[in-house]
Order: C-alpha cells, then sequence, then structure tokens
C-alpha cells in the first residue's frame, strides 16, 4: 500500500515538473518572439508613413510647388506659405477642389478635386511632416441626436452670421463669400472649423472644443435631411418671406387674370 501511494506521488511530481517546464518554456519563447514581432510591426508602420510623405513630397512638386515654392516657404503674390498649415488645411483645399487654384481670384471656389482620397492624404502626411499644424482626429466628427441642440445654439452663435441661419452660405465684401454647406463632408467642415479657410476665422480647441464641433457637423448635416412638406422652402428663411412671396405672386396672378378676362369682355 505504501509502495502505491509513494509511486502516485512520484507520479505527480514528474506531471508537475513538466507543466513547471513547459510554461516556463513558453514564457521564454514568447519573451524571445514578442518584441521582435512589435519591432517589426512598427519599422512596418514607420515605412508606410515614410512611403505616404515620399508619395506626398513628389505630388507636391509635380501640383504645387509652383505656387507654394521650395519646403513650404510660399512665393509672394502666388501662393502662402504651408509651413504650420497642417495636414486639415490640406484635406479641405484639396479635398473640395479649391486648390490647385485655376486662377487668381477674390475667393478659390469648390469645385471637383484633382487628387484622389490617397493621394490627398499622401499630400496631407508631407505638409504635416514639415511644419505642423492641425490634424482631423480620426473616428467619427459627427455628434450624435442628443448634440443637435447644442450645435444649433453653437451654429447660430459662431457661423449663421456669415453662412446663414441654415446653412446656404452668404456674401461677403471684396467679392468674398461664406460658401453654402451643401455638399460638405463631415471631415470638410471640422477642417474647416481647425484651421479658418478664406475669410473664416480659425477655431481652435480653447474656443470651440472639439466635441462642441462634433455637435455643430451634427446640426448641420440634419439640416440636410430635413424636407420641406409644405412645397418650396425659398431658403427657409422663415414664414414671413415665404407668406411674401406667395401673396405677390398671388397678386400677379389675378391682375393677370383680370387684364385678361378684361380683354376678352
Amino acid at each position: 500500500m505504501k509502495v502505491s501511494i509513494s509511486g502516485k506521488l512520484r507520479q505527480r511530481c514528474r506531471r508537475f515538473t513538466v507543466l513547471v517546464l513547459a510554461l516556463v518554456a513558453l514564457g521564454g519563447l514568447y519573451t524571445a518572439l514578442a518584441p521582435s514581432s512589435a519591432a517589426e510591426n512598427s519599422a512596418v508602420d514607420t515605412a508606410k508613413r515614410g512611403t505616404t510623405v515620399a508619395e506626398g513630397k513628389q505630388l507636391f512638386e509635380q501640383g504645387c510647388i509652383s505656387c507654394h515654392g521650395f519646403g513650404l516657404q510660399g512665393i509672394a503674390d502666388r501662393g502662402p506659405s504651408l509651413i504650420g498649415v497642417g495636414a486639415s488645411s490640406v484635406e479641405f483645399q484639396v479635398g473640395t477642389g479649391r486648390m490647385p487654384a485655376a486662377r487668381q481670384e477674390a475667393q478659390a471656389q469648390r469645385k471637383p478635386p484633382q487628387y484622389s482620397d490617397a493621394q490627398i492624404a499622401a499630400l496631407a502626411a508631407y505638409v504635416q511632416s514639415i511644419g505642423g499644424g492641425p490634424q482631423i482626429p480620426p473616428g467619427n466628427l459627427r455628434g450624435g441626436k442628443d448634440d443637435i441642440v447644442l450645435g444649433g445654439e453653437l451654429f447660430r452663435l459662431n457661423c449663421a452670421s456669415c453662412h446663414g441661419l441654415t446653412a446656404i452660405g452668404g456674401a461677403l465684401s471684396s467679392g468674398k463669400f461664406a460658401p453654402s454647406l451643401e455638399d460638405a463632408t463631415d471631415r470638410q467642415i471640422f477642417a474647416a472649423m481647425q484651421t479658418g479657410p478664406q475669410s473664416m476665422p480659425a477655431f481652435g480647441d480653447n474656443q470651440i472644443s472639439p466635441q462642441q464641433k462634433k455637435a455643430i457637423i451634427a446640426y448641420v448635416q440634419s439640416m440636410k435631411a430635413d424636407k420641406d412638406p409644405g412645397g418650396f422652402g425659398i431658403g427657409r428663411t422663415g414664414p414671413i418671406p415665404e407668406g411674401l412671396v406667395v401673396f405677390l405672386v398671388g397678386i400677379g396672378v389675378l391682375l393677370v387674370a383680370t387684364l385678361w378676362i378684361a380683354g376678352k369682355s
């Protein structure tokens, strides 16, 4: 009986020893391979970023350097310096087709972009690598339904004086204008608030926080989804101008009908 118990103890000890050795071996294997894997991933990411920046530099030298100069320094009377404007400015200006500009004018207008999304990202990475500046944060840039009310308040306080209460744009001085936001994407609106293109002021995070910017975007995009069940919205400027238009049109129709009847009689 004693021999049997002793044999079982030795068997359990052997199993325990094998288990401990296996765990030690696995730990050593992980320690040996994990840092190498992390380093390889880091090297791959660095290589990708380097490739993107190199592509952006090539695109810049092909299409932008004639106005913005070597090293993004700018050229007098042709194009401003791009040092410090950041990737956000590139995404807005190039993504909305405002750049490259076809000619010098009071304000660059939106048009179909000349570069693909990948090329725009490469240009943005190159400009960011030279002088830094604001970048569009990753992830969703639009607030939720609960943010629309706050976004509306912020929009009316900071944006409506130029873009109008319904974001359809408005005229400014010297041939400039605040554009309509009808075709603006979430990224473009966020980038515009960050960088202040054209006559628009830039809103830093200390003025309008990133979460508040997302609330404004939620409000602007919610207006696009609203319909006009009563017919033509006439710019959604309210019941008084809409009623005035209906009155004038109605009076005009009545006058024409009256003259027609009088002529017939």
